[in-house]
């Protein structure tokens, strides 16, 4: 029936397309259902959905050892975490970054860039490569889980990749969940006013939920401020991914593969996507479609990395990893609250 209805070219390329999704599709499926089961898990104890797809990734990881799954996990570790990276860029607005004046905006930049300076400066002195710092500095500086992802994603290729990101992806997951609890409390402590506070937030904590929760804890104002300001972090994410992506550029590529893009596909696509909404053409109701599809993508990609991945494997890692991202943590901290004093 089909061949009668379709020309012999386009029934080739439905063949070839039906042929790819059989290839894919279970591993796809069994991601976005840990994905699901994540997602329930966390709307109904309020951790973290990122560490509850790692959780359950890890104990299915039998899976992308070989048979039909193994594909569609290895598709949904890369193409679909890229697809969630670009989809990030319909979170911004120019508007939104210009509404807090020129000092916020100065602020995002100067602690995302020596941040990651002094992450990537640690990571060397104790003894990792200097990739490393930059993963775990751009999670730790921009927005969490989301840019160890998209960094990851970005980074050239090495045996111990997989590996450092869902560490990053652990240790940012469990340190802005901390930060969420105990960074409103020392706001109040410093005495600090409610859009101080906000930009403190804003400024500090990895992730955006975490973040907005915090925020909000503490006043409407509060929670605005922090919102805006951790979307300037996000926003970062572009010339940090670019960055990052010239460093693969120049370590050239490994034996069998094409040299890396100096602008990835989700780079372009991040930006692209945030310039269109900075318009105010795109609706609402498509902005929160393409906010959940971002999450959503993440997830299931995160879960696909932790299926790839052995328990075991990252229990080696040792005390030096933790306490990099533990000093990271408390060094921005420490900077964002200095540098209110100057604002």
């Amino acid at each position: 029936m089909m061949n009668q209805t379709l020309s012999p070219a386009s029934a080739s390329l439905v063949a070839r397309g039906m042929a790819h999704a059989r290839h894919l599709g279970p591993g796809v499926l069994v991601s976005a259902m840990v994905a699901a089961a994540a997602a329930f898990l966390s709307g109904h104890y309020g951790a973290p959905v990122m560490l509850f797809a790692l959780l359950l990734g890890m104990a299915l990881n039998f899976l992308s050892d070989d048979g039909k799954c193994k594909p569609g996990i290895e598709f949904s570790s890369r193409e679909v975490l890229r697809l969630g990276v670009a989809l990030l860029g319909l979170r911004l607005t120019v508007a939104q970054m210009a509404a807090l004046g020129w000092k916020p905006v100065a602020m995002v930049v100067l602690i995302v860039v020596v941040t990651i300076a002094l992450s990537v400066a640690a990571a060397r002195l104790l003894g990792f490569n200097k990739l490393f710092g930059l993963l775990t500095g751009g999670a730790t500086a921009i927005c969490g889980a989301s840019a160890a992802l998209a960094l990851a994603a970005a980074l050239p290729a090495h045996p111990q990749k997989e590996r450092a990101t869902l560490f990053t992806v652990i240790g940012v997951s469990a340190l802005s969940t901390l930060a969420m609890i105990a960074y409103p409390m020392i706001a109040r402590v410093f005495g600090l006013e409610p859009q101080a506070a906000g930009i403190f937030l804003g400024g500090t904590i990895h992730d955006v939920a975490q973040v907005v929760g915090a925020g909000y804890s503490m006043s409407r104002e509060t929670g605005d401020a922090a919102t805006v300001v951790k979307l300037m972090r996000v926003a970062m994410l572009l010339p940090v991914i670019l960055c990052a992506a010239m460093v693969a550029r120049a370590q050239g590529a490994q034996p069998g593969q094409a040299r890396p893009p100096l602008l990835p596909w989700f780079a372009v696509g991040f930006f692209a996507l945030a310039c269109l909404n900075s318009t105010g053409v795109v609706p609402q109701a498509v902005q929160q479609a393409g906010n959940d599809a971002s999450r959503w993508c993440l997830v299931i990609a995160i879960s696909a990395l932790g299926m790839k991945t052995r328990l075991k494997e990252l229990a080696a890692v040792g005390i030096k990893p933790v306490a990099l991202m533990v000093g990271e943590t408390v060094f921005l901290a420490a900077l964002v609250l200095l540098l209110l004093r100057w604002m």
